[in-house]
């Protein structure tokens, strides 16, 4: 049995499926740990719920910020923009079943076994191990509420508060909590969140670091799987048509720099930017790509 980790997918059905015969994924034996992001700017978001359904215990798969837009939008607190591709979920036949599938995904997965952890986006530097699942754990009992979720999902968006506090109550608690886990990657150099700027390292601000080279944080010993930030390992430049590009040797070179100093595993590649979709071996950290049209 082998466990292998999985980037922002975003509705990339084709490059997903090539990448599951690259790995020689046995539906069987293997497991997949899908870091969010399943939906929304590739053109078959629904082919790739309905396939992650169906592994069920085959497949654990958390939540990043495009799927909790989808859920807003299925909830109708917000409407579908320019660049949202997730129309056929909702005019799926299905639809129902398969934002209910998605309302039951974690935001948060530990495996002690593996020493391995799974989020989205990242973690603020003030929370350990356990008080980022107990956290998760109070936003994810409300997506699985059928009466509380759509206000939820109305109540989420905003930057602030930007300082984790137990203190926070309302929905400023779950909308931290959900911004940590699902859309941040940097942070004032005290621990605030910055929600703002999404650039690569270098085009930030002197008083922002990402989220993992801050100082004192209190799960820099922990080994953290994490998606969501393509310009985290795609150059700062363009090639002709637009899109950007690394070469597989420069970001698996970059990969092994980042768990070598900060215990990070970052997967997002950019397939729907027409770069890569990358998955991790976990059992011995060898990775897989495939390129992404």
């Amino acid at each position: 049995m082998s466990n292998y980790a999985i980037g922002d997918i975003q509705g990339c059905f084709a490059a997903f499926s090539a990448l599951l015969a690259e790995i020689h994924f046995d539906t069987n034996t293997d497991r997949l740990w899908i870091c969010g992001d399943l939906v929304n700017r590739g053109p078959e978001s629904a082919k790739v719920l309905r396939f992650l359904r169906d592994l069920d215990r085959q497949a654990i798969s958390i939540l990043g910020n495009h799927d909790l837009n989808l859920l807003a939008v299925a909830a109708g607190s917000r409407s579908l923009r320019g660049k949202d591709t997730c129309a056929d979920v909702l005019a799926a036949p299905d639809r129902d079943d398969l934002i209910r599938w998605l309302r039951h995904r974690p935001l948060f997965h530990h495996d002690a076994q593996l020493s391995f952890t799974m989020v989205h986006a990242g973690l603020p530097r003030e929370w350990d191990l356990a008080m980022a699942a107990r956290y998760a754990g109070e936003v994810e009992a409300v997506l699985r509420d059928d009466d509380k979720w759509s206000s939820f999902v109305a109540n989420m968006y905003g930057n602030d508060p930007n300082r984790w506090s137990e203190e926070l109550t309302g929905w400023e608690r779950p909308r931290f909590i959900t911004n940590s886990l699902t859309r941040l990657r940097y942070c004032h150099r005290d621990g605030a969140l910055d929600l703002r700027h999404a650039g690569p390292p270098g085009t930030q601000d002197a008083h922002l670091a990402p989220w993992f080279a801050l100082p004192e944080r209190r799960t820099s010993k922990e080994r953290i799987l994490f998606g969501h930030w393509a310009t985290l390992v795609l150059p700062a430049r363009t090639e002709p048509g637009g899109h950007a590009h690394a070469a597989r040797n420069d970001l698996f070179d970059f990969f092994t720099d980042l768990h070598g100093r900060y215990g990070v595993y970052p997967l997002d590649t950019g397939c729907v930017w027409g770069n890569r979709l990358t998955a991790l071996r976990l059992e011995d950290e060898r990775y897989f790509s495939v390129p992404c049209s």
